[in-house]
């Protein structure tokens, strides 16, 4: 996975730290909304991070004074009316989670300001979500004559319960950042955007210095869960019989007795 850098012409940055990757969204002059461009833009960056051995752990980040307003409504218009279709063919993975390929490594989120709607349905997707204070959610769809067509009828309520998802979804009313970590959509409230970015990426270095085998296991088996449960319990023992001749179960035993850190490499 190639380095995007920064530019005001690029909609989606890649920053590679070690075996972290920071992936941005960078429209601030239009509230971080998505279009076409920037939604492929980040389906490609999610395949890549998702492909590439290298990388064990990726940050989710907004430039700019929010996280982004969703969809940039103008621009999704005309791409209908033009009769081209998204993410065609492999080496996407869909940021929206509606579609296989899934993720298969952790992705972190980091949010400020408003986080509306299709940039709320992103958040959902992602396995940890930190929020500055400042954090206004919103999934208001149906105050536009809309629905949350991108999964939040889905991940919403599952993740905060049918009630406290209904109360915002069929009301269009916004929450902020402690309402969010009261029903459970976010694990830690930071002070600011800095410090969210911060923790995430301090998450991000934590997993990655975990034996990948075990972290892409642990996901699937947690996902697999959440449709089968008991298909899930009865893989754990093929799962875990199967990580025991690794390398990296021989070297968390052979550091545990060295007392030193582990160095895994993913095999």
């Amino acid at each position: 996975m190639a380095d995007i850098p920064y530019s005001e012409r690029t909609k989606i940055t890649i920053e590679r730290k070690g075996h972290i990757v920071l992936i941005g969204i960078n429209r601030p002059g239009i509230d971080n909304r998505l279009d076409p461009e920037a939604t492929e833009n980040l389906a490609r960056a999610y395949y890549q991070y998702d492909r590439d051995p290298s990388l064990r752990a990726a940050v989710l980040f907004g430039y700019g004074e929010r996280f982004s307003r969703g969809v940039d409504v103008d621009a999704y218009k005309a791409f209908a009316q033009s009769g081209r279709t998204m993410m065609e063919g492999p080496g996407f993975i869909d940021p929206l989670g509606r579609t296989k390929p899934a993720l298969t490594k952790p992705l972190i989120v980091a949010v400020h300001g408003d986080t509306w709607n299709m940039a709320h349905e992103i958040f959902l997707v992602a396995d940890v979500r930190i929020a500055s204070e400042d954090t206004d959610f919103g999934q208001d769809e149906n105050t536009h004559g809309r629905f949350p067509g991108g999964g939040s009828t889905v991940r919403f309520p599952r993740e905060a319960g049918w009630g406290n998802a209904m109360r915002f979804i069929l009301t269009g009313d916004h929450w902020d950042a402690n309402e969010a970590l009261r029903i459970g959509t976010v694990q830690e409230v930071a002070a600011n955007r800095d410090s969210a970015l911060a923790k995430a990426v301090e998450i991000a270095e934590k997993i990655a210095a975990c034996a990948p085998l075990g972290i892409k296991t642990s996901m699937a088996s947690s996902r697999l869960a959440l449709e089968d449960p008991e298909t899930a319990l009865a893989k754990l023992g093929d799962q875990y019989r199967a990580l025991l001749t690794t390398r990296d179960f021989q070297e968390g035993r052979d550091a545990e007795a060295q007392k030193r850190p582990p160095v895994y490499e993913g095999r």
